[in-house]
């Protein structure tokens, strides 16, 4: 037996994280726990990482009870660990946060070059003297996932590894993991993609309210089955109705961008219009421009030219964040704390970060520059209900939430906004099944009330699911939008790549 647990409990103030938890797993299996949003699921996996102390029970290790004080007690059994919020230090290059982890006796320059033999052999190519600041949410998955890779584990423990990777990355890095399961590698597997663990896994352990509610071969379960398990009912059924889109809400003409730096991308004649009523899904690999055109949409950057960026016939391209939401159009971050959230503000703190002005609100939450506190309070506490957030009330430090649960809170936040014109990304990013299904109702109902929906996702299910219309982004072009019925995911994916019809320089430039 590799792995162990008997009776493993944690309790924090007004939650039972983990109760008497028992887990076992062989050398070789790649075992999933599934379990939605707070399920327990993350703090049984840092317990087992040796960064969260339990407060009952024990770990075996190889037969033999071991006690894990700390990650670096982790990593000399040889545990290694993939987790959902990147643990990266910014203003490091990749090599250097790699470095960080490894033997002291292994130099920077033998380190880059396994970054690169590894990150080539897996498909999980990454610029090793890229400082980190300049990756996006799936190129800094990769570093997550080549650091851990370079440390031969005996058990490789992933929190939501595919959760911003494309199809084509997925397929790859399951080949990897694969390969390491022949070799005697144990793998724990944390998904809410229920498609992945039949595919991958070899068993499944199930949590609910931190407690294990059953454990089942997923090759005889089925999405349903499982949902069920997880979270005791199916998840609810998306109404895609009939909508006739309206007026033009978000118009792009010709934006082009000169690269900020020599990490990131130029846009290049960008031109993209969305109608209120429909949601426009953007696809693209990460790294291709997504997050330097959602800079310029969002207001973040304001160096296009005026009249690039129109909202509704209107030019905003000069306009910052604050003054764009205050004309109807929102925005929400793929990076959910340092910039969807504060980590250490509460959960009402961070409602004002958007929302302090809010279009006709009954109660406005500033008025004369005095911070109505109730108000704020009273809005948090209704967002937490309405997107069923698991957290200890509105004064809940936003880092004290699970991913899952704090995306919820992020996306709730501004779709409760009543925005005309809504620009998400990555709207699911580690959400359950559940909740992944609430997510994309909400915006299906805000696409129904005439809103205009541009979403940027890394998950084509979630695309082919709610999208009206395509486009994809390769080497900061865009390509022709496509209806959704016209599109299949190998055309999608091919264009992913910069070939799409007549986009001949578009796919050089991008290949080069």
């Amino acid at each position: 037996m590799r792995l162990e647990l008997r009776g493993i409990s944690k309790h924090y103030p007004g939650v039972v994280a983990n109760d008497d938890v028992n887990l076992r797993l062989q050398p070789g299996e790649i075992h999933a726990v599934l379990g939605e949003n707070g399920a327990g699921k993350s703090t049984l996996m840092k317990i087992i990482y040796g960064a969260v102390r339990p407060d009952a029970g024990t770990i075996f290790w190889n037969g033999a009870p071991v006690e894990v004080r700390s990650p670096h007690d982790a990593r000399a059994l040889g545990i290694s660990m993939v987790f959902q919020n990147f643990s990266l230090f910014e203003t490091l290059t990749v090599a250097e946060n790699v470095w960080l982890g490894l033997e002291s006796t292994i130099s920077l320059a033998a380190v880059t070059e396994r970054i690169r033999a590894v990150g080539g052999q897996y498909g999980l190519e990454i610029d090793p003297e890229r400082p980190v600041h300049t990756l996006a949410v799936g190129q800094r998955q990769r570093v997550e996932i080549v650091r851990a890779l370079l440390t031969d584990p005996r058990l490789l423990i992933l929190d939501e590894p595919t959760s911003v990777l494309t199809p084509q990355a997925v397929d790859r890095l399951f080949d990897t993991l694969r390969q390491l399961a022949a070799t005697g590698c144990s793998i724990l597997y944390i998904s809410h993609k229920l498609d992945e663990i039949r595919r991958l896994c070899h068993n499944c352990t199930i949590l609910r309210a931190g407690r294990v509610t059953g454990e089942v071969d997923p090759a005889l379960e089925t999405n349903a089955s499982l949902s069920r398990l997880m979270i005791g009912a199916d998840p609810p059924r998306l109404r895609h109705e009939e909508v006739t889109p309206g007026a033009v809400a978000i118009e792009v003409r010709g934006l082009s961008l000169p690269q900020r730096d020599r990490f990131g991308t130029a846009l290049h004649d960008i031109n993209l219009a969305v109608r209120s009523g429909e949601i426009v899904g953007i696809a693209g690999v990460s790294g291709n421009g997504q997050r330097e055109l959602l800079a310029a949409l969002s207001g973040e950057d304001v160096h296009g030219d005026d009249a690039a960026i129109r909202l509704f016939g209107n030019p905003i391209g000069r306009l910052g964040p604050r003054r764009r939401r205050r004309l109807g159009l929102h925005f929400v971050p793929e990076e959910r704390l340092g910039r969807g959230a504060v980590p250490g503000m509460s959960l009402a703190q961070n409602v004002l970060l958007t929302r302090s002005h809010d279009r006709g609100r009954r109660r406005a939450l500033i008025r004369r520059g005095w911070i109505g506190l109730g108000a704020v309070a009273e809005l948090a506490r209704s967002l937490i209900g309405r997107f069923a957030v698991k957290a200890d009330g509105s004064d809940a430090a936003a880092m004290s939430l699970s991913g899952g649960n704090l995306q919820k809170f992020i996306v709730g936040r501004e779709i409760d906004a009543e925005p005309l014109a809504l620009i998400v990304s990555q709207p699911t990013w580690g959400v359950d099944v559940g909740a992944a299904a609430q997510i994309r109702a909400e915006l299906l109902a805000l696409r129904a009330g005439g809103c205009a929906v541009l979403v940027v996702s890394e998950e084509l299910d979630e695309l082919f699911e709610i999208s009206d219309r395509l486009v994809v982004i390769a080497g900061g072009r865009l390509s022709p939008s496509i209806a959704i019925a016209d599109a299949t995911v190998e055309v999608i994916g091919q264009w992913m790549s910069g070939l799409w019809p007549g986009a001949q320089v578009a796919g050089e430039s991008h290949a080069a």
